[in-house]
């Protein structure tokens, strides 16, 4: 079984400005998601960063609310929490890849997002998985949007020095020595 392997952790990243974090779960087995909640905010919590807690009805709205997020509000990552157990029709496979699949593509847009969407086959399988104390995988989560963090604000400043950069409103058309727009 899984939560009798080792496996390697990361050491917990350090940050010399403040991180804010929005935690955004889907609470469908509210007892299996609390569990993976108090883990992510145990995380968040000992790394120094500050966090937030918003709901959503289901897994395929998670994505959605950490996209609003983004536009609208100053955090610096974000942590998908929720719990899909397999059940009777191919809506499982459904919110599992398309939940997982958007999560994907806002982080290859440079979202720093930890995927805590526990899929499994049945309810033991999520408890293992959802307990604080046991696989911790909210807790895992939160630790990879912390690192994902951290490892944006290193590169953040650091340019490549190739390529065009935007010199504002400003720009001359060539020939047009008198600004008028006319070459």
């Amino acid at each position: 079984m899984a939560s009798r392997q080792e496996h390697y952790v990361l050491p917990r990243p350090e940050f010399d400005k403040p991180v804010k974090i929005l935690i955004v779960v889907a609470p469908y087995y509210k007892d299996i998601t609390d569990q993976l909640v108090a883990g992510a905010k145990a995380e968040i919590e000992a790394a120094g960063a500050t966090w937030e807690l918003v709901e959503m009805p289901g897994a395929l709205e998670v994505p959605t609310a950490i996209g609003i997020a983004d536009r609208r509000s100053n955090f610096d990552g974000y942590v998908a929490l929720g719990c899909v157990i397999r059940g009777e029709t191919t809506h499982y496979e459904t919110v599992c890849n398309d939940s997982s699949r958007a999560l994907q593509l806002l982080g290859l847009q440079g979202l720093c997002i930890g995927n805590g969407i526990l899929t499994v086959e049945n309810r033991a399988q999520a408890e293992a998985r959802a307990d604080a104390s046991g696989q911790n995988k909210g807790g895992g989560a939160a630790a990879a949007s912390l690192h994902l963090v951290a490892l944006s604000r290193k590169w953040s400043n650091a340019g490549k020095g190739i390529g065009f950069k935007p010199v504002g409103q400003d720009i001359l058309i060539a020939g047009d020595a008198d600004g008028s727009g006319v070459a």
